[in-house]
């Protein structure tokens, strides 16, 4: 999840006793870079779903029959779904005939719907991965221009060392929180570069802390996260990504009404 926040105002020298405070200056309003269409809800419901399965199911240590139950359960929602979703195919971005869609119209436009339209839904990557994702960890994030910070909680299904996160989890986390940064801010592009220190141990089932800040100077991007528990620093992540120019990206084609 996330919440756009305005960036805190320059402190003006008090005014005069007998003076109203002058209010605040409003922040510009930021366009956020979005690439893609929305995630269902069922899809979202899904993946917190089966994130929290697949931790209870980690941490068994005897067969337990629900499994058997659970994998029944599985194995009947494949065959149903499988005729009605294009899960095998590549992601409709755009339309199928290339030349239908300018590129510079909206994302989502509505005017590329159409019987023409093939392939697999494409889902917006631009932010909150992991809230339709299981692949990816769920957090909470909070922009307030060049700086945002947030929280994170990394379950069983993101172990490595014996109660603690696998560093690359880690790599992943900074780099979809580091991007949504960008995107939320409306300029974003491909990560070029990811480098991670780590500090200490990243625990499980722990909230976590992070922070962040970038500079967007030149052609790139420059960014820095920082993840804690309490005071203690754990890792420390820099990423360097080039500018996009959003007037290129296709349009995404919107999702197909229901039938």
């Amino acid at each position: 999840m996330t919440s756009q926040v305005p960036a805190p105002a320059t402190a003006l020298p008090a005014p005069a006793p007998a003076l109203a405070p002058a209010p605040a200056p409003a922040s510009a309003p930021v366009e956020p870079w979005v690439f893609g269409v929305a995630p269902l809800a069922q899809t979202a419901e899904a993946a917190a779903r089966l994130r929290r399965v697949t931790s209870l199911v980690l941490a068994l240590e005897h067969e337990d029959p629900a499994v058997d139950t659970l994998l029944t359960a599985l194995e009947e929602a494949e065959r149903s779904l499988e005729p009605h979703s294009p899960a095998g195919g590549p992601p409709r971005v755009g339309t199928a005939d290339a030349g239908a869609a300018p590129a510079t119209a909206e994302a989502g436009s509505a005017e590329n719907a159409g019987e023409g339209l093939s392939g697999r839904v494409y889902l917006d990557h631009s932010r909150n991965i992991g809230a339709f994702n299981p692949m990816f960890p769920e957090y909470e994030l909070t922009v307030a221009g060049d700086h945002a910070e947030g929280t994170v909680t990394f379950p069983i299904a993101y172990e490595g060392p014996p109660g603690l996160v696998h560093g690359g989890f880690l790599a992943l986390f900074f780099d979809a929180v580091i991007q949504h940064h960008n995107c939320d801010l409306g300029l974003a592009g491909k990560t070029a570069g990811l480098s991670l220190r780590y500090r200490r141990p990243t625990p499980l089932l722990t909230e976590l802390s992070f922070v962040l800040s970038r500079s967007a100077d030149g052609p790139r991007i420059s960014s820095t996260g920082q993840l804690f528990a309490g005071d203690r620093l754990l890792c420390e992540a820099a990423m360097d990504a080039v500018k996009g120019d959003r007037s290129r990206l296709p349009a995404v084609s919107p999702r197909r009404a229901s039938s």
